[in-house]
């Protein structure tokens, strides 16, 4: 299997897809490579040995399976150390480094800003690589959507997809799945007659029929095409996410 390397700042990202519709990011920095979000460890490591790159660290992202359940996996094929959500460490399996609000994190010389985004489940974070241009941002932002509320309310889903206005118009966002093109048909329904939306909806559709992946996005192409960051109240929000869920 072949598997695209994207080149962001010092950045070499490697896609790995698995399950479904799950993106897992190899992540190598120097001679650091870390994992983001590994729910299928034997995928990750069929990738790193394929580009023989050595597994270092694992990133979680929060708790849910398809984004853990590799942990052990991997940290008993390389000895990677596990960094992960404090406010969920109880849920992290194998976690060595709990991360929170404000906190930094360093792979390979690249310094991570840690954001806590409650909404999809309480202890969500992210990781921000401001000086590379790159977020890791889990389940909570996606290309034209977001992930569901499972255990947060709409005050912290709103509040949490806010802050991604703020980063810079090229940070490029890698979220975890491959739901652009579903997200991107809600928006055109939600949106009838916004352009922007309706021309990226059209080039999602075409790359997809390409079987080419549409992660990551960036900041930008958010602000311009994702409907749930057009909601102006957390009550705004609320509805829409209410109707992307039975659409």
């Amino acid at each position: 299997m072949n598997y695209e390397i994207d080149h962001v700042g010092r950045m070499e990202i490697a896609c790995v897809p698995a399950f479904s519709d799950n993106y897992h990011w190899l992540v190598k920095v120097g001679d650091a490579v870390g994992v983001v979000d590994p729910g299928d460890g034997d995928a990750c490591l069929k990738a790193a040995d394929a580009l023989g790159w050595t597994i270092t660290h694992i990133l979680n992202t929060h708790w849910h399976p398809d984004h853990v359940g590799g942990n052990l996996r991997v940290k008993e094929a390389t000895g990677a150390t596990i960094v992960g959500p404090a406010p969920e460490a109880e849920k992290i399996p194998g976690i060595d480094v709990q991360l929170d609000e404000g906190d930094r994190f360093e792979l390979g010389g690249a310094t991570a800003r840690i954001w806590h985004i409650p909404g999809h489940t309480l202890g969500h974070i992210a990781y921000l690589f401001d000086d590379d241009g790159v977020a890791f941002v889990g389940d909570t932002i996606f290309a034209m959507g977001c992930g569901r509320m499972f255990e947060g309310t709409p005050d912290q889903m709103h509040g949490s997809l806010q802050r991604f206005t703020e980063l810079p118009a090229y940070m490029k966002l890698y979220c975890a799945h491959e739901y652009t093109l579903s997200n991107g048909k809600f928006a055109a329904h939600a949106f009838a007659d916004d352009g922007p939306i309706a021309e990226r909806l059209a080039a999602v559709e075409a790359a997809r029929a390409r079987n080419e992946r549409t992660v990551p996005t960036t900041v930008a192409e958010e602000i311009a095409t994702n409907p749930f960051l057009r909601a102006d109240s957390p009550a705004a929000f609320h509805d829409l996410r209410q109707a992307k869920d039975n659409f």
